[in-house]
């Protein structure tokens, strides 16, 4: 059956616009108290639990979630505002990034009272970090073949397996990972999948870094040998957990970082432009800017959607499969647009310095959350066409 794509206009309330000016203050005495570099992209991607012990004490953490977890009880269009905001600043967010994100709720969906009661508030406080145990050496954004096992012992169950492309595994307190605990059948491949809270201090788990285009340790392997998990550990309903990850991405696709991780690349743009940019000029960042605007405003009527209780699945897709195309097109599109004589040192750092450091990095950007074969079968699932 097909279901068309929703993503009614939405419009941020003036609560979310009075908390802009607040962390834009927040992030300016950041900046000036030299915490971070503003104007250095690779910032965005660090691991500072400074930082994000001060964003818990700010509010910036668990914003929409129940108070009796910690949490803020406020809007999805509020938090919205401060995931931009740390964003386009290139605030140094990965600490506690994942687990306010998508883990928490996940959590609060499917975890024990005990366990969030535990784990919640400690996450808001910025002081608990998670990572995601999804892709595998040999399946990829393929999630539906994952091999890694979870087999049934006296209390809970014996994990072996390997996850890749684990962000800040070598950092994280807890895992929440996807594991085979039955074989696919004839009719549903998905199934047998369950999902975990996997403790990293547990015995048995290697985690071995993957060092990165940039030179940088972000991402890792993580093997997982004989490492017992308890059943109160277990996520939701066995074997049914690719129902659970699905709603699990779509808190993680398509939020503003999904078009804006290079956009520091539009701002030197529109720096080199000048006030007196050329027709040609002037007429490519009209383009780009009506195309992120456009972006913007479907990405914000998703969070729209989650405000109101929805699940957009298709539609956090579709804006993370465009949004990510966009970003990861935008530092060819600049360096073509800019004519080289024009290239010259501006308020943020080196021209050339931003371009070679967002070329780097742009490959991976529509594989994180999903590669966009995987998200256009999602979609074309979602309209009824497969």
């Amino acid at each position: 059956m097909s279901a068309a794509i929703q993503l009614d206009p939405a419009t941020l309330p003036d609560a979310a616009r009075a908390l802009r000016a607040e962390v834009r203050a927040f992030l300016a005495e950041e900046a000036r108290a030299g915490r971070f570099d503003p104007s250095d992209p690779s910032s965005g991607g660090r691991f500072s639990p400074e930082f994000s012990r001060r964003c818990g004490e700010a509010g910036y953490i668990g914003m929409t979630w129940p108070r009796r977890f910690g949490g803020g009880e406020r809007s999805f269009l509020e938090r919205y505002v401060v995931t931009e905001e740390l964003v386009a600043a290139n605030a140094p967010v990965w600490a506690h990034w994942v687990a306010d994100r998508q883990s928490g709720p996940v959590l609060m969906r499917y975890a024990s009272e005990a366990i969030c009661a535990d784990i919640l508030p400690r996450i808001v406080r910025g002081e608990c970090y998670f990572c995601i145990g999804m892709s595998e050496p040999d399946s990829g954004s393929d999630l539906f073949a994952a091999r890694a096992r979870a087999e049934r012992v006296p209390g809970g169950y014996r994990v072996n397996g390997r996850k890749v492309w684990t962000s800040y595994a070598h950092r994280a307190h807890y895992m929440i990972a996807l594991l085979r605990t039955s074989p696919p059948t004839k009719e549903d491949r998905r199934h047998g999948l369950t999902s975990f809270l996997v403790d990293m201090s547990s015995d048995g788990i290697e985690v071995n870094p993957i060092i990165n285009l940039a030179g940088r340790h972000d991402f890792n392997e993580v093997v997982l040998e004989d490492v017992f998990v308890p059943d109160s550990h277990l996520l939701g309903e066995p074997d049914l957990a690719w129902k659970q990850a699905t709603s699990e991405l779509a808190y993680e696709r398509a939020g503003p970082e999904r078009f804006l991780e290079t956009i520091y690349m539009l701002q030197a743009l529109v720096e080199q432009a000048g006030p007196e940019p050329d027709d040609r000029l002037a007429e490519g960042i009209g383009r780009l800017v009506a195309q992120l605007s456009a972006l913007r405003q479907m990405s914000v009527s998703v969070a729209s959607m989650l405000e109101a209780g929805k699940v957009p699945v298709t539609e956090a897709a579709l804006v993370k499969d465009l949004g990510t195309n966009w970003e990861q097109a935008l530092p060819a599109r600049v360096r073509d647009l800019v004519p080289a004589p024009s290239v010259a040192p501006g308020n943020l750092r080196d021209f050339e310095t931003l371009l070679g450091y967002s070329t780097l990095i742009a490959p991976k950007l529509t594989i994180q959350g999903g590669t966009r074969e995987i998200l256009r079968g999602i979609i074309a699932r979602g309209l009824g066409l497969r």
